[in-house]
């Protein structure tokens, strides 16, 4: 599709009052119908933008590298998952830090579903899985697909960690 102003052809093109317009030419126009449409008819040669694209970060583009800078550094990005609170910008352990190693084992080694599990705690059964799934309680942090080591205290091993993963990989649960 083309933008209505420039004429420039993009996968990114966003709409506004229902027109056309390159993700430049959308940052910079008017809110207001009025304002808006003669902002339109005053055509601009996408060539001239181009700068513009090449140097132009989104805010979610923006976020992420935030995020990633902060990940490489083992610092929180989020709220304090379950048996963790935070102090200081710090993940330390919270006062029901030991009901995550007694879920761990209790799917380890108990002969009890997801769902049994999952009531016996208190959680829903997505909530179960995703600390079962959770790299915060190995002492590192997952973001973007990478592991990155971290800074706060492991509330289970490696090991009880690795096992419930294969478990859960057995049994072919997502």
């Amino acid at each position: 599709m083309k933008c209505i102003k420039c004429g420039y052809k993009s996968k990114d093109n966003r709409k506004k009052h229902n027109i056309i317009l390159c993700h430049i030419c959308h940052k910079f126009s008017p809110d207001d119908k009025e304002q808006f449409k003669n902002y339109t008819e005053e055509k601009i040669d996408s060539n001239s933008l181009e700068s513009f694209r090449k140097h132009m970060i989104s805010s979610g583009e923006r976020q992420k590298k935030g995020m990633i800078k902060k990940a490489i550094k083992g610092q929180l990005m989020s709220r304090a998952p379950f048996g963790y609170k935070i102090e200081n910008k710090k993940l330390v352990p919270a006062e029901n830090y030991k009901e995550v190693e007694e879920i761990f084992e209790e799917f380890l080694h108990g002969d009890v579903s997801l769902r049994q599990l999952a009531v016996k705690h208190k959680l829903s059964v997505n909530g179960l899985k995703k600390i079962l799934r959770n790299f915060t309680y190995i002492g590192k942090l997952k973001f973007d697909n990478e592991i990155y080591e971290s800074n706060h205290k492991p509330l289970i091993s490696l090991t009880l960690f690795n096992y419930v993963q294969d478990k859960l990989e057995k049994l072919k649960i997502k």
